[in-house]
């Protein structure tokens, strides 16, 4: 029995998310298990290093699956390059360790999320983006974004939705860069709850607005109410950028 595991970039415009829903869904791992089941004549089931929500993107998804196929692998790069669909394709196939799992190993992840910053919206970018059309400090949200860095109960900005045993995360890093009309936020984190990212995005997008201020941010990360955050910023413009592994 072969290990697999591959790195996935993918447009998430048209899907229901990552996680299948149910037989022939519209889902990123339906589709590609349907491919892998078919190239190897097995049921094969994939594990992702995490389950990315509609509209969502990647740049580096890991996935990984167990095979008895003995192609190679030039060979199921092939085969998935021309099966996949356009908006999805492989950057990377690895033969790894029995024991390697794409969601337990993972010891940190990084996402981006990505704002067209500018009076009009253009329209090449609309389902990469969140459109802002008023300036945004970046300066004000670099020294926001600083009291998120660090473990802390993350309560506020975690989606009712979310079921997870512990809110307690640690936030390894936030970087904010403008690039011409482009705001690019990358968070590092150990782990992320459900539409944290989005809910922290929203809340630094209102700082860089001039809503609300860094005691404000610091005010919502201490009162552990998700009612007394800013607004989840929208799905499209999120990317799954990085997966981190110790080996």
């Amino acid at each position: 029995m072969r290990n697999i595991r591959l790195i996935v970039k993918y447009d998430g415009s048209r899907y229901k998310g990552f996680q299948r829903l149910k037989d022939n869904d519209m889902t990123i791992q339906n589709k590609i298990e349907s491919v892998l089941s078919k190239m190897t004549g097995e049921d094969i089931e994939i594990i992702g290093s995490g389950r990315t929500d509609m509209g969502v993107h990647s740049l580096g998804q890991v996935v990984n699956f167990k095979t008895n196929s003995d192609m190679s692998l030039e060979k199921m790069n092939e085969y998935l390059y021309r099966y996949l669909p356009e908006d999805m394709v492989i950057k990377d196939i690895k033969q790894v360790s029995d024991r390697f799992h794409s969601r337990y190993n993972a010891v940190s992840k990084t996402y981006l999320y990505k704002i067209y910053n500018d009076k009009y919206h253009d329209p090449f970018y609309r389902k990469y983006t969140l459109h802002i059309k008023d300036i945004l400090d970046i300066k004000l949200m670099q020294e926001a974004s600083d009291i998120l860095v660090g473990k802390h109960d993350f309560t506020s900005f975690a989606s009712s939705k979310s079921k997870k045993k512990s809110n307690i995360r640690q936030i390894n890093k936030i970087d904010i860069i403008k690039q011409d009309n482009i705001v690019n936020i990358y968070i590092n984190a150990d782990g992320f709850l459900y539409n944290m990212v989005r809910i922290i995005v929203g809340c630094l997008i209102d700082i860089g607005l001039g809503k609300i201020t860094k005691e404000d941010l610091k005010n919502m990360l201490e009162a552990k109410d998700r009612t007394k955050s800013s607004d989840t910023a929208q799905a499209k413009g999120l990317y799954l950028y990085e997966v981190f592994y110790n080996n």
